[in-house]
């Protein structure tokens, strides 16, 4: 049987899963020891595989983290850095997301507060939750600019539908009343909706005096703080630990 017709009409029909695992039980004698029912069987369950990690690869993308290379089995899950080995496994498997519950990270600098976010970032992706990773400041400017050019509820509405949003350096600069209302906006739209995970350098119980206006203080922490774990990571620096290393090498 001429294979190449066949070969084109999958490509055709989308089915490169489909096209290249037949490929290979033609070129693999121990494939003619099944029936056609599992031969079938496999063609399919290797479509649905490349479609899934294309689909990861996708969210992966869009979700821009800044550690891209973060996975949770290379994380140092230690008592000695503030982490709770059970919690953090639990968290990975996403129940969290479902409750639409948040996570606050806070710790000092270098201790691995983002990396860790981005790990439970990609655990998200990987159970199949649209993410997105970005600095609080970027995201209120940019909030700010878009009022200008008219997208500013496009840009909520955005933020609204992912269900797992991450902001990185949250309080590492001054906010002006401007982006306090637009963060009053992104949690009330993803109150009940989505998961977001939160990571300062403040200690939580310092955010409220952090905020210019109380009672928009009080409106946004209420969204936020009653339906979060919070994780203090502790610890010396990592990057003060390897450059320590590199020095003694």
């Amino acid at each position: 049987m001429l294979m190449q017709p066949l070969y084109d009409k999958l490509k055709l029909l989308r089915l490169p899963g489909v096209k290249e695992a037949l490929q290979e039980q033609m070129q693999t004698p121990k494939y003619a020891e099944l029936n056609f029912e599992e031969r079938f069987g496999l063609l399919i369950d290797h479509e649905m595989t490349l479609r899934e990690d294309r689909r990861l690869e996708r969210r992966l993308r869009d979700a821009r983290f800044r550690e891209r290379s973060a996975c949770l089995a290379d994380l140092d899950i230690s008592a000695a850095r503030g982490l709770d080995r059970k919690l953090i496994l639990s968290l990975s498997h996403g129940d969290w997301i479902h409750q639409h519950l948040n996570i606050l990270i806070t710790g000092a600098t270098g201790v691995g507060k983002t990396y860790l976010g981005c790990v439970l970032g990609r655990c998200a992706c990987e159970q199949g939750f649209s993410v997105f990773y970005g600095k609080s400041s970027r995201i209120l400017v940019d909030l700010e600019s878009s009022h200008g050019d008219g997208t500013w509820s496009k840009m909520l509405n955005s933020l609204a539908k992912t269900r797992v949003l991450i902001l990185d350096d949250w309080f590492r600069e001054p906010l002006s009343p401007e982006q306090i209302h637009s963060l009053l906006e992104i949690f009330d739209d993803r109150w009940q909706k989505g998961s977001t995970i939160l990571i300062s350098q403040l200690p939580v119980q310092e955010w409220h005096s952090h905020f210019s206006e109380p009672t928009l203080a009080d409106a946004i922490l209420d969204r936020i703080l009653h339906n979060s774990y919070k994780i203090e990571m502790l610890g010396e620096s990592l990057r003060k630990l390897n450059f320590k290393k590199k020095e003694k090498i």
